[in-house]
């Protein structure tokens, strides 16, 4: 919107006589308390739904009553404002965040208007695990009725739609034959009794067909490839892309219906050599399939099971020499791989019930909540780094596995540590990646003696490391006091009477810390020759301030 529709959409809401289900002011003057905003989130996004609005709105710098703009100064930078988003979005059902957020600049002062979506069709949104709702203008607890109201609207399953112009004829042998074998080993007790059963018959009892008729499930399983067309404008194929070292692409294949039979096609197509490497407690290489098996075909048919097939694209395989990205699109619901590990059950929402359904009954996926899980336990077992799962990214779910050690104390902390919880491993793992974690995540692993080093940037413990008998790499990560650096500077100006600023580069910054950024190195060196030059007037620059020129001070 711009400035002109922006007053306009103000003045319209401030016109109302007073505050709804799906309108709240707010003065925030200086600030507002991030989990109340979470809180008025959840109840404006539910009550919005429940109106029957197209979006909710929570408004900043206008005071009620009287209602008055009075101007607020909450998170000033633009940059802030969009980083709530992501924030909000850890914390809410299903990643869902806001719409947009809104800047005006009024003669009474700022005002930052919210727009919060209203919950999806079956999904009423909670914060933090708690729903909440309105009673007029006043925030509550979502009520039962209410809760209940949103979780039976009714929604279309994109995977039960009968296509009754398709037949059996349009089904793949092959594949229907896969999936027999796969349902008896499912059901080993039901052997006898599926052996019976025509094709007809075992379709339906499978929950493949409904009543006889072809379903969207029926042909994205089993479908024979010419049959794409009654699944059209969703697209079914998944692509696989090998790309070199250097990014570019060298290699590509699609892959179409019937998906039962493409999963062991693809999986054929990715490389998986055995992979050898050492763990302390150990005299002998270990050597592991590249990539495990079990997390290979556990990644690759949670796409299948929660793609958005409405929003028409394909699934994507990018494999690397030693990393395979895989991305599907929709949301991720349960909102964080976090939640899912720690509630271990199965989700109250998923995106394509009867697909899920019946690829359960052919040995495909498990819906008790224990495929994610698994796979963060095997690869646990292995040694190997935790799947990066990237969800900030809009409609879009991309998970990479590693099929290499990234940094060889991760591996021996997992080997010696056996008591470690799946949570600090989680963390350990971004430790290793150099992603971000929070204070308090960093001030755990510190009284775990995991991390050494200072916030935001820790590495691994020298304990650790030492009883790995790997100090030569602690002492890379760790670096060395600034008064190493500051003795070096000192005695090469003394050995060759001057140096200048590439000469202070090229000496001292691949001896600093592995984990700090080319940024950091540069910034800390400025520290040290600051320190040398005006704290301890050791150096002095003869130079200029763009060409130093730094001797001994006499």
């Amino acid at each position: 919107m711009n400035n002109s529709e922006l007053e306009t959409l103000l003045s319209d809401l401030m016109a109302l006589p007073a505050e709804n289900e799906w309108l709240e002011f707010k003065e925030a003057k200086n600030g507002h308390d991030f989990g109340d905003i979470g809180k008025y989130f959840s109840a404006l996004s539910n009550e919005a739904h429940l109106a029957q609005k197209e979006c909710g709105w929570l408004i900043f710098g206008v005071k009620d009553k009287p209602r008055e703009v009075v101007g607020t100064s909450y998170r000033k930078s633009r940059e802030s404002l969009d980083r709530l988003k992501h924030e909000i979005a850890e914390k809410t059902t299903g990643r869902l965040s806001f719409q947009d957020i809104f800047e005006l600049d009024t003669d009474e002062g700022r005002v930052i208007l919210f727009q919060i979506p209203p919950a999806p069709a079956g999904m009423p949104i909670a914060w933090e695990g708690l729903f909440y709702g309105r009673e007029g203008g006043s925030r509550s607890g979502l009520n039962i009725h209410k809760i209940e109201s949103i979780r039976k609207k009714i929604y279309t399953d994109w995977s039960a739609v009968e296509v009754p112009e398709a037949s059996l004829e349009d089904l793949d042998i092959a594949a229907i034959e896969a999936a027999r074998i796969q349902y008896k080993i499912k059901n080993p007790l039901k052997v006898s009794e599926v052996n019976s059963w025509d094709t007809a018959t075992f379709l339906d009892k499978s929950k493949i067909t409904r009543r006889g008729t072809i379903t969207r499930t029926a042909l994205l399983l089993l479908g024979k490839e010419e049959s794409t067309h009654f699944l059209s404008p969703s697209n079914s194929t998944v692509t696989w892309i090998l790309k070199n070292n250097q990014g570019d692409q060298v290699d590509y294949h699609h892959f179409n219906i019937p998906l039962i039979l493409a999963s062991d096609a693809i999986l054929a197509k990715i490389n998986n050599p055995n992979y050898r490497f050492i763990t302390r407690n150990s005299l002998f290489p270990a050597e592991v399939p590249r990539y495990d098996t079990y997390v290979l075909r556990e990644a690759l048919h949670n796409c299948f099971a929660h793609q958005d097939y409405n929003l028409n694209r394909k699934i994507n395989i990018v494999e690397k020499e030693s990393e395979l990205i895989l991305t599907n699109a929709g949301s991720f619901l349960p909102g964080s791989i976090e939640k899912v590990i720690s509630d271990d059950c199965p989700q109250d929402y998923y995106r394509n019930p009867f697909l899920s359904a019946a690829m359960v009954n052919l040995n495909m996926i498990d819906t008790t909540g224990s495929g994610i899980p698994k796979i963060y336990k095997k690869l646990r077992a292995r040694f190997f780094p935790m799947p990066t799962y990237e969800l900030q990214i809009a409609d879009t779910v991309k998970l990479t596995i590693y099929g290499h050690i990234i940094d060889e104390n991760f591996t021996q902390i997992l080997a010696q540590r056996t008591d470690l919880n799946i949570f600090d491993i989680i963390l350990l793992d971004k430790v290793q990646k150099r992603l971000p974690i929070s204070k308090d995540q960093f001030t755990k692993l510190k009284k775990l003696k995991l991390i050494e080093g200072r916030y935001p940037t820790p590495h691994l413990s020298v304990i650790i490391s030492q009883k790995g008998d790997n100090k030569a790499s602690y002492t890379k990560n760790k670096g060395f006091d600034n008064t190493y650096y500051q003795d070096l500077i000192i005695q090469f100006i003394k050995q060759h009477g001057e140096a200048n600023r590439k000469d202070f580069e090229e000496l001292l910054l691949d001896k600093m810390p592995d984990f700090m950024s080319a940024n950091q190195k540069l910034v800390r060196l400025n520290n040290i020759i600051n320190t040398l030059s005006k704290k301890t007037e050791q150096i002095s620059n003869k130079g200029s301030k763009k060409f130093p020129r730094w001797i001994l001070s006499e």
